[in-house]
């Protein structure tokens, strides 16, 4: 126990050394004045007695520092000694300090804003137990491309889930739910099995789950709240659990409150959950069954590999129940939880983390430059240090703390910047980019932003702090760092090489996003409102309800101001869920039945006779739906151009008829061909698709609709009157209206923030390079001064040495662009996913990538380079 009570000793003396210190001087004194009083006593004079006090005593700083040795720790007082020193230094430099610690700043503050981002999408543990465990598994199919299971398969499987250890399924998307007591509000619900939050490994924070009793059909209703809704609607009440409400205008007793951190695999918004209560002899009459989503928890050390293999005969089984031509297209998949989360957004996350680490690379390299120019007018200073004593090995050490010091001094700096940047991204940011509003610098964050910074400072510290410094600097002589100035000129390089293809990427993007915003939709939105409605089975439970609901609403509307036309749709384009079936479903008369396989999905939507004119899609054969087309005895339709082509190759279709969904059902008339229209967005193809009358009619009625306003006022405007007609009605339907062009809109939000934050990205880059090409020319002009003189002297125009500054640098730009050229073309293929109509390899953006750097480049090395054509050659030969 010696050793640990020296070292708290030791540790106790190095927090404690000022008044230790004081301590130490005023008995160094008194011994002293001891000496002095007994040799006064002896007779000697007093200055006599204190000199030869002080010789017997010894050297007072000797004892001092073999005092300190015993009572601290020698390596923290010498470290803390080289902090002191390095601010001080660097108070001397206030220029320098101030330009490196913004630059480190803008590198780490936007690493860190970028991190905070897409650490809880790629990084972070998602909110369930063993989260690595957890799976997505399922069928996945052209007209489905996330994994679902038909109840017939597994309602047998759950009972013996092969190489899981625990399964559960939920309906697929959510649910609108009306809470009709008082305060009545429509919340969404997703309805989940029973299984469901023990497979995730989620336990209610209040109350319990759902009991198997109360998922089974036609049990008592019971609810489980989400935290938010707990909180506002019940106020954070505990005693909620076990009280009935009312839900769909139906009991439900409350069961438990889910964790604040509760999030569903799918990411899907929800306010409660409800029991699926699956009907197992139902499902199986019923082969195939309703579609689930599936998940599932794997067991201990299984991989997705050996799942997949222990699914075969599941997946034999499941292919025995589907159609025999939609076997051919139908494929098993096995999706960890977080890799389904990140589908869409994987991609783009790791190609801004690499951008942003781009920028943090450049940001280092000009701050190594800057340290370098410093560390070469320091030599005469390192020399004399080192003439006094001071070992190779100190004055590295004295380097990198004071790089430690810019370092820590940038994180913080930088923890500023992305706290700034953090809020710019979540203000621009669309809708739909999982977890971003929960992104925050938390002290994992604050973290990270420290352990880049000194990352940083073993990119940007080292090779400055490894200056060597020669005796011959002791007389003043300059010596010739050949090898420090092909460092600092390579560093330039490096720069230019990285923000060219970050330039280059922010082309590719920006150019995608030109071609995403002009691509043609096949319609007119500009002056179109939509309003969304969706009647609550428990209020309007007849079809005749629901019909007279819609056909009254239509009337309304028509007559709010400024309404030219009124439309109404089950579902609209250019993205949004709409009724699909399999090409092989539709058939025409008189030809033969398709070859196996589907033939891919054909989508199709019911629409009023103004749906045409409302969206102004052209009808380019035959006509649009009239009145007459909706009475219950009439049969047409109105198939798209794509369709047309595919069934009617070179033949009229008008007059044609066709029978849908392999039943046997009345043939339906084609009366036109519409335009194409983007019903999957802009950047997938859409599906061909055909048009049915909206009917009032009981047996072809729907309980949702999209209505469709046509005016020339102001949208805002039309839209609260639209609001008012519609409470006028019924005044507890909620009522969702947007404007058409919003619709389109949002399709390019994406892209349009990935492009903008790589073209911040790439801009920053460039700044900082034109800053690092600005301070090596103005140094390498400050440090050939003479020379310039001695070649003035000797009959050298300005133009002369303009040119030889310009080609100095101007080589080492030219390397960094041909190296750049060649990363980007080699680095530009990873974001072909991300392009529309644009090549990975198109020549222009990298073109007008090479050129724009080229002239930033130029502009940064003229500058300084100007001031080299003004020397004087007599005061410049005056130093010689």
């Amino acid at each position: 126990m010696i050793w640990l009570k020296l070292f708290f000793n030791r540790m106790t003396g190095f927090f404690v050394s000022r008044r230790r210190e004081a301590d130490l001087e005023a008995e160094l004194r008194a011994h002293i004045e001891s000496l002095v009083e007994a040799n006064v006593n002896q007779g000697m004079t007093l200055e006599d007695a204190r000199a030869a006090a002080h010789r017997e005593f010894g050297g007072v700083e000797q004892t001092k520092e073999a005092y300190r040795d015993q009572r601290s720790v020698p390596f923290l007082d010498s470290l803390l000694l080289d902090f002191r020193f390095a601010f001080r230094m660097l108070a001397t430099s206030p220029a320098f300090t101030l330009v490196a610690i913004l630059t480190l700043a803008l590198g780490i503050g936007a690493t860190s804003a970028v991190f905070s981002v897409v650490d809880r999408l790629l990084f972070r543990s998602l909110p369930y137990a063993q989260d690595d465990r957890l799976v997505s598994f399922g069928l996945t199919a052209p007209i489905e491309k996330n994994e679902f299971v038909l109840g017939a398969g597994y309602v047998g499987f759950r009972h013996h889930p092969g190489p899981f250890a625990q399964v559960a399924a939920m309906q697929p998307g959510v649910a609108k739910c009306d809470i009709t007591e008082q305060d009545p509000a429509r919340i969404n619900c997703a309805h989940v099995e029973q299984s469901f939050l023990p497979t995730l490994g989620v336990e209610p924070i209040l109350g319990r789950n759902f009991t198997p009793d109360e998922d089974r059909p036609n049990a008592d209703g019971a609810i489980i709240l989400t935290y938010a809704l707990w909180k506002n609607r019940y106020g954070g009440d505990p005693n909620v659990i076990g009280k009935t409400i009312l839900l769909d205008g139906k009991p439900a007793h409350v069961a438990g409150v889910l964790p604040a951190n509760f999030e569903m695999p799918a990411l899907n918004p929800i306010d409660a959950l409800l029991p699926l209560a699956l009907d197992e002899d139902q499902q199986r009459r019923a082969t195939p069954g309703v579609p689930l989503r599936t998940f599932a928890r794997m067991k201990p050390g299984a991989t997705v590999a050996e799942a997949i293999v222990g699914l075969q005969p599941f997946f034999e089984a499941a292919l025995q129940d589907a159609p025999a031509p939609f076997r051919k297209e139908i494929h098993l998949s096995v999706v960890p939880i977080r890799d389904r989360q990140a589908r869409d957004a994987r991609l783009a996350s790791w190609i801004l983390l690499g951008s942003v680490f781009a920028v943090l690379l450049v940001a280092c390299t000009n701050v190594a430059g800057l340290l370098l120019a410093r560390a070469t007018s320091r030599q005469h200073e390192l020399a004399v240090r080192a003439a006094l004593g001071a070992s190779r090995g100190r004055l590295f050490r004295q380097g990198l703390v004071e790089s430690l010091t810019l370092g820590i001094l940038g994180g913080a700096a930088g923890c500023w910047v992305a706290h700034f940047l953090l809020k710019l991204f979540i203000s621009i940011a669309p809708e739909g980019i999982p977890r971003l509003q929960q992104a925050s610098l938390d002290l994992r964050v604050v973290v990270f932003t420290f352990a880049i910074a000194l990352v940083s400072v073993a990119l940007f510290g080292v090779a400055p702090a490894l200056t060597n410094p020669s005796p011959e600097q002791l007389c003043g002589k300059e010596l010739r760092a050949t090898t420090r100035s092909l460092l600092r000129q390579a560093l330039v390089a490096g720069q230019v090489a990285v923000s060219l293809i970050l330039l280059t990427f922010a082309g590719l993007l920006l150019r995608s996003l030109w071609n995403l915003e002009r691509a043609p939709m096949g319609m007119a939105t500009d002056k179109v409102l939509t309003e969304t409605v969706a009647l609550a089975t428990y209020r309007y439970p007849q079809p005749s309800q629901q019909i007279a609901f819609l056909a009254t609403l239509k009337a309304r509307l028509r007559s709010v101001p400024g309404v030219t036309s009124v439309a109404i749709s089950d579902s609209l384009p250019p993205a949004g869920q709409m009724r699909s079936t399999l090409l092989t479903a539709v058939e025409p008369e008189g030809r033969p039945p398709m070859p196996e396989g589907t033939g891919g999905p054909v989508a199709w939507r019911a629409v009023s006779t103004e749906f045409f004119s409302v969206l102004s899609i052209p009808i380019v054969r035959g006509r649009a739906f009239e009145a007459q087309d909706e009475a219950p005895s009439e049969n047409p339709m109105i198939l798209d151009e794509t369709l047309a082509r595919k069934f009617f190759p070179n033949e009229d279709p008008i007059g044609k008829r066709i029978r849908l969904f392999k039943q046997e059902t009345p043939w339906r008339t084609v009366v036109g061909v519409a335009a194409d229209v983007r019903n999957n967005g802009v950047v997938e193809n859409s599906d061909p698709q055909f048009y049915l009358p909206w009917k009032n009619d009981p047996v072809e009625s729907f309980t949702n609709a999209q209505i469709l306003i046509s005016t020339p006022l102001n949208p805002n405007a039309v839209a609260a009157w639209m609001r008012e007609a519609t409470k006028e009605q019924d005044a507890a339907l909620p009522v969702e209206i947007e404007r058409m062009s919003n619709r389109v809109e949002k399709l390019a939000e994406r892209p349009r923030f990935n492009a903008v934050l790589l073209t911040l990205f790439a801009a920053t880059g460039v700044a900082l390079a034109a800053i690092g090409i600005y301070g090596v020319v103005g140094f390498l002009v400050a440090r050939q001064t003479q020379e310039i003189g001695v070649r003035l002297a000797l009959g050298a125009s300005p133009q002369d040495i303009l040119g030889m500054v310009l080609w100095n640098i101007g080589r080492w730009t030219a390397v960094g662009a041909a190296a750049g050229v060649l990363g980007a073309w080699f680095c530009a293929q990873l974001m072909s996913s991300l392009l529309f109509e644009v090549g990975a390899h198109d020549p222009l953006p990298l073109s007008v990538a090479v050129l724009l750097l080229l002239g930033v480049a130029f502009l940064a090395a003229y500058l300084p380079a100007r001031r080299a054509m003004r020397v004087d050659p007599l005061v410049a030969l005056r130093y010689e």
